[in-house]
């Protein structure tokens, strides 16, 4: 009779085996991939603001409960304003420490997302999951910009896991409701809407896939799911209900004239726009495989919990970004960085498909994740920190700036001295902070040099020197938009209007080069003295 055989493990697989599952095992791999993640977001915090920066910094610095009523004007909802603030009463108002806010959500990813991965489908996939976070590229770049689109990917994160835990795992005390998750995840979602509006469309995705999950369930539990749903969008729109007569308002009276309709590519365009378009191919192949796999094991019958997890996922990820380039293409609102709201689901597909799909998964991570370490945010955002430092010698107080692109008056107010007085298309600007949107279209359409230039030409007394800033247009399909095309079409008015004026010599034009056509939101001053 022979002998059954044994074949030892190598010594390196044993003591690799040993260390994975060591107390100290997690605490030092989270250590590492928190190291990885705050040297990629803070390779570039000193970056010069570009006009949503300078914008979020003039509403933030202001007392905290003026912040809700001044976005009215805006269209933005509040929170991540009000934590501005808080934070730059402790840290300051410089480029570095206002990024530095957006960092500190980035880096909170890391934990988040390894939590998720565990709780919803293993060790695997939590560790695959804070991997991609920590170095993910849409996250690096909005890591380093003062702007809300990491709190939204970390809010989205929390939103995400917390929903699916709800409605997707095994309940273990029966048809009980899932209080814990139900309320953790309004909470978490109720902030993302306190932050971003696209922040719906996520909100009308999970509706959706819950109430398919209601219809593939049978007996307690679909009464459980129905239940459990109602607490928790019950909890929601009480949480969210002060905020909606404001939302209101802005749909009917900002909007977001600068955009176009998005077309079918710019759609297409999505996945690449969040996983990396170096890396886009290997996550869906590798990925996929994975994903495919759980999607396809059965359980009595019907879907395990970590393939009702991963449907769920896909329908997050693809009806989140489909109803916004819907909704867009009623009133158009859609920019690449607002694809923020449905990182989460997409990253944490990414990572169950990556941990189930093997080694051809492992050897997939490991070079999506080499792909996305070396794909750097761009250096530069816009020239206006150069372009004001330069004419900054040349201004004095009360002398007058005219920025004809209304919305780079907050930015322009950071980086040029005190005392200058401000004015745009509409005349003088009461609040250098915040630039008023409502019914913008409208009211850029009314003005002109004679009725809205002219007088403040006039009121600059002899000696005193005017900086009108203009955009730098290099394409105009870019300013095609009916809020940018009126913007081009005034900047050339008040240009010749100024030009024609007597009483002014133009001493200076910054740059004086032409400019890259790369420049990202370039601008140009010339400085007038009236004589």
């Amino acid at each position: 009779m022979r002998m059954a055989t044994y074949a030892p493990r190598p010594a390196w697989a044993l003591r690799a085996r040993a260390v994975s599952r060591a107390p100290v095992a997690v605490p030092l791999g989270l250590g590492a991939l928190l190291a990885v993640s705050i040297l990629l977001h803070t390779r570039q915090l000193d970056v010069g603001f570009w006009i949503d920066e300078g914008l979020s910094v003039g509403i933030a610095d202001r007392p905290l409960a003026d912040i809700p009523g001044v976005l009215r004007q805006d269209g933005s909802p509040p929170l991540y304003y009000m934590l501005l603030n808080l934070w730059m009463a402790l840290a300051g108002r410089t480029e570095e420490s206002v990024h530095g806010l957006s960092v500190l959500f980035s880096v909170l990813c890391v934990p988040v997302a390894f939590w998720a991965g565990w709780t919803l489908f293993g060790r695997p996939t939590a560790w695959a999951a804070a991997l991609l976070v920590a170095v993910n590229p849409f996250i690096t770049k909005y890591a380093q910009e003062g702007r809300m689109y990491a709190l939204v990917i970390l809010l989205g994160l929390v939103s995400t896991t917390f929903w699916l835990q709800a409605f997707t795992t095994d309940a273990p005390d029966g048809g009980a409701v899932r209080r814990v998750p139900a309320v953790g995840f309004a909470v978490a979602f109720a902030a993302m809407l306190y932050t971003h509006n696209w922040s719906l469309f996520f909100g009308a995705a999970t509706g959706v896939a819950w109430l398919l999950l209601v219809g593939l369930a049978k007996g307690e539990e679909r009464r459980r799911l129905v239940r459990t749903g109602l607490l928790a969008y019950g909890i929601v729109v009480l949480l969210y209900a002060p905020w909606v007569p404001t939302t209101l308002y802005q749909a009917a009276h900002t909007g977001a004239p600068w955009s176009r309709a998005p077309s079918l590519a710019a759609l297409a365009a999505v996945p690449a726009g969040i996983l990396g378009a170096t890396a886009e191919v290997a996550v869906l192949l590798a990925a996929g495989t994975g994903l495919a796999a759980l999607l396809g094991r059965r359980q009595a019958g019907r879907l395990t919990a970590q393939g009702r997890a991963v449907l769920a996922l896909l329908i997050l990820a693809l009806l989140t970004i489909v109803l916004a380039w819907l909704a867009s293409q009623l009133s158009p609102a859609w920019a690449n960085r607002y694809l923020s709201v449905g990182v989460a689901p997409f990253v944490l597909l990414a990572a169950a498909g990556f941990a189930a799909a093997g080694r051809l998964g492992l050897i997939g991570l490991l070079l999506v994740a080499i792909l996305w370490t070396v794909d750097a945010a761009p250096e530069e955002k816009s020239n206006v920190r150069t372009v004001a430092r330069t004419i900054a010698p040349s201004l004095r107080p009360g002398d007058v700036v005219v920025a004809t692109q209304p919305e780079q008056v907050s930015v322009l107010d950071y980086y040029l001295p005190g005392g200058l007085r401000y004015a745009t298309l509409t005349g003088p600007v009461p609040d250098v902070g915040v630039t008023d949107w409502r019914d913008g279209v409208e009211r850029l359409r009314a003005t002109s040099p004679a009725r809205d230039l002219q007088p403040v030409l006039d009121a600059i007394p002899s000696g005193g020197r005017l900086a009108l800033v203009v955009p730098a247009i290099a394409s105009i399909e870019r300013w095609s938009a009916p809020w940018n095309a009126l913007v081009r079409e005034r900047s050339e008015a008040w240009l010749r209007h100024l030009s024609n004026d007597p009483r002014f010599a133009l001493i200076a034009m910054v740059p004086d080069t032409p400019l890259p056509s790369s420049t990202p939101n370039p601008l140009r001053a010339r400085i007038y003295l009236k004589r």
